[in-house]
Formats: structure tokens, sequence, C-alpha cells
């Protein structure tokens, strides 16, 4: 079956991840390996319609596993959102001999991988997002590197908090997920952790916390707030004025996505676009490589939507537990 996936494309789509990178230089070298050629589709979906592909070869992708971003750029479409663009980026990649896809991005990129398929292009997912909220995988590229930089960034604030004795509110990305807020708040030794999945919009209650804190004698209170929850800067107004104590906000914003990534999101999408290569050149259609139990295995698209992942009720119980509020 090798034989019939002539030339494959690959992109990548939705925010970037340090890592994506690393994921096109597998997917280009594996798949040039099995004798399969390989076009690169600039700015994810948005690309493919406006037919910004390039040829690539093994040197296209030397010296390129240590460079954040991608350098084959992303973009959102939403006219892939529609059946007709859909429909056009099909015939795209038939006029120019793609055979199958590999897509490189988190939930919304994956839908439109599954609507490729459904076009009758061969097409399979791997999971770059730094948000970690893909439910099929127990890893997304990414995320070690995110987490790091902000765990970098908050020591450094709370060097400055506790020199000027404030509380600090630092504001952290994920979307509508807590799981960089969560990993964090625990590596960074926080006072209070503000998840999504389980935030109760309490503020009393830190408002409490600080208090009592300031009484035992801490001089600074960290809060980590996961960008799902936001408001952090009206949120340190509302604390600053209930307690009397001088309180910062920090949002980290972007810088999360960017710089060199760690050896982890190196090594898990190295052998993530390898493995999603070998797929498309066996003829596979409509998966989405996922890493499980310590395995990299793969799933059906849809399936793989349709599963769910929570925040782990004991993580979250030792976050408490060591913050000293509970």
């Amino acid at each position: 079956m090798a034989q019939e996936m002539k030339t494959i494309g690959v992109l990548t789509s939705g925010g970037d991840a340090p890592g994506m990178n690393a994921v096109v230089r597998a997917v280009v070298r594996k798949a040039l390996m099995n004798g399969v050629a390989v076009k690169g589709i600039k700015k994810g979906y948005q690309g493919l319609l406006n037919e910004e592909i390039i040829d690539m070869k093994a040197t296209s992708v030397s010296d390129i596993i240590q460079k954040g971003g991608t350098i084959l750029g992303t973009a959102r479409c939403k006219e892939f959102t529609t059946e007709e663009g859909q429909k056009l980026g099909a015939d795209i990649c038939r006029k120019h001999g793609i055979d199958g896809i590999v897509v490189v991005g988190g939930d919304g990129s994956y839908k439109g991988a599954a609507a490729l398929a459904r076009q009758g292009i061969n097409t399979v997912g791997v999971p770059g997002t730094i948000d970690l909220d893909i439910s099929s995988t127990e890893y997304t590229i990414g995320f070690d590197t995110a987490v790091n930089t902000a765990m970098e960034a908050i020591d450094k604030i709370r060097d400055t908090s506790s020199s000027h004795e404030r509380c600090s509110i630092i504001e952290v990305m994920g979307r509508n997920a807590g799981y960089l807020a969560l990993w964090c708040g625990i590596a960074n030794g926080a006072e209070d952790i503000l998840l999504p999945e389980k935030y109760d919009y309490n503020e009393q209650s830190i408002i409490n916390n600080i208090i009592r804190n300031r009484k035992r004698g801490k001089t600074h209170h960290l809060i980590i707030n996961a960008e799902g929850i936001g408001h952090s800067t009206s949120m340190a107004r509302r604390i600053e004025a209930a307690t009397g104590i001088e309180t910062r906000a920090t949002i980290l914003g972007y810088m999360q996505r960017g710089g060199s990534p760690t050896c982890k999101d190196r090594y898990f999408a190295s052998i993530m676009g390898a493995y999603a290569a070998d797929l498309l050149c066996q003829g596979k259609s409509n998966r989405v490589v996922c890493y499980q139990k310590g395995e990299f295995v793969d799933h059906d698209i849809q399936e793989a939507l349709a599963m769910t992942k929570q925040i782990s009720e004991y993580e979250y119980e030792v976050s408490r537990l060591l913050s000293g509020n509970v």
C-alpha cells in the first residue's frame, strides 16, 4: 500500500507550539525514506486554499529542530469551516498531487483534517498545542516548553513580590483548560491556583487566605490564574481594596508559545511526526497520533474528538494541600 501514496503534504494549524518544526522535520525525512515525496503547505488551511505549497527535501528541514514557532507558518481560516472551503481544499490537494496530509495542531485542526478525509484525502493529525487539552492523548507537543517558560517567569516575579511584600496574580495560557495553571501552581509553590475546571468564583476565600497568611508572617502571596478565568487586572484591584496589600497582575501571554523547544518536546515531536508519516505511507487515513500509557498509538479522529479529559482529582487535592490553604 505504501506504493499507492506518492506524495504527502504537511501543515501546521491553529496556535503555534514549540516542537512543531521537529514534527515537520520528522514527517519530511521519514516520508522521503519511505520513497514518498513531500510538499509543505504554508499558513495552515488558509495557505492550502491559497495554494501556498512548496516542495520539500531532506535539506529543507535542516537546522530547524531547535527553533520555536513553525517554519511553515500558521493561520486561522474561517473559509475552511464551510463545506465549500473543504471541497476546494481537497480539489487543490488533488491538483498538486497530494494524496495525504499530516496536520499538526489541536482539536480545531483535527476537525479540518476529518473534513479533508471525508473529501477523499488521507489525513493524520499530530497533537501540537501548549494547552495539553486534547482528550485523546496524555501529552501534546509544546506543553513542556510552555510550562517551563512560565515557571521561570513566575520565579522572577515572585522574587520581586517578596521584596515588596506584595500579592501577585499571574495569568497563564491554556484557553479553557487548567493544565498549565495547575503545573505552574504546584511547581512555583503558589498559595492559590485558579482553574476553569475547579474555581467557584468565591473571591472572598482568596482574600481570607491572603489575610490569614499575612498574619502568619508570609511576606508575599502568589496566585496562578488560568486564562479561562481571566480578568486578572480587575481581580488585583479588588483584592488590594479588600486587603490593603499592594497587588499586581501579570499576564504572561504569548511569550509562553515562543522559544526553543525542550528536549521532551523535540523528542515527542520527532516520534509523533515519524509515526504520522508512516501511517500515511501505509494508506491509513482519518487517524490521530496519541501518547497513552507510555506508548505512541493512533485513534480514529472522530473517536478522538469524542473523548473527554479531566483534571486529576488527586493532583488538584495535592495542589491545595501544598498551598497550605486546606
